[in-house]
């Protein structure tokens, strides 16, 4: 890759994703957080929801895991090339070492038991930077859920860092 910023607008990928009631459940059990209403859908409309709502971690941990039908998934926009990859890739074959240097969430409603999400993915911005004699290459990376509407649901921006 000649130019970071040819990466820039890139699509990383495309996933469709039902929110399922037991994996919300056993995904509460596991981050410790009892509260009723990521099990009862009477609690939960106690509490103002519609469905049982998704603990707000949930997006990061399993939202790309569980839910995702093979026969559901809307065509790779990536042309079978994804620009991560590209410039992750191609740094890690000269060595270094690649951290998740930031994960931002922005919800724009509750993710809830039954919602049926797309998700597309791109790059945003992707900029090197010296720091103690040492390339930084960023890789942001964001990727919007929304509704079958078409309306967001959740916007995730992730920062990959290589350090060369």
């Amino acid at each position: 890759m000649s130019e970071l910023s040819e990466v820039i607008g890139r699509p990383t990928g495309a996933v469709k994703v039902v929110v399922e009631r037991g994996p919300v459940a056993k995904f509460a059990d596991a981050v410790k957080n009892d509260s009723p209403v990521y099990q009862s859908l009477e609690a939960a409309r106690a509490a103002g929801f519609e469905h049982i709502p998704a603990p707000p971690t949930y997006a990061f941990s399993a939202l790309q895991y569980w839910g995702r039908f093979p026969e559901d998934q809307p065509p790779d926009p990536t042309g079978g090339t994804n620009p991560m990859m590209e410039v992750i890739g191609t740094l890690m074959a000269k060595g270094g070492m690649v951290l998740h240097g930031e994960q931002e969430f922005e919800y724009h409603k509750p993710i809830q038991v039954g919602d049926v999400l797309t998700s597309e993915g791109k790059v945003v911005d992707c900029y090197s930077k010296e720091s103690k004699g040492r390339t930084m290459t960023f890789l942001v990376v964001e990727d919007v859920y929304r509704d079958e509407a078409g309306e967001p649901v959740l916007t995730s921006r992730m920062n990959l860092i290589h350090r060369s």
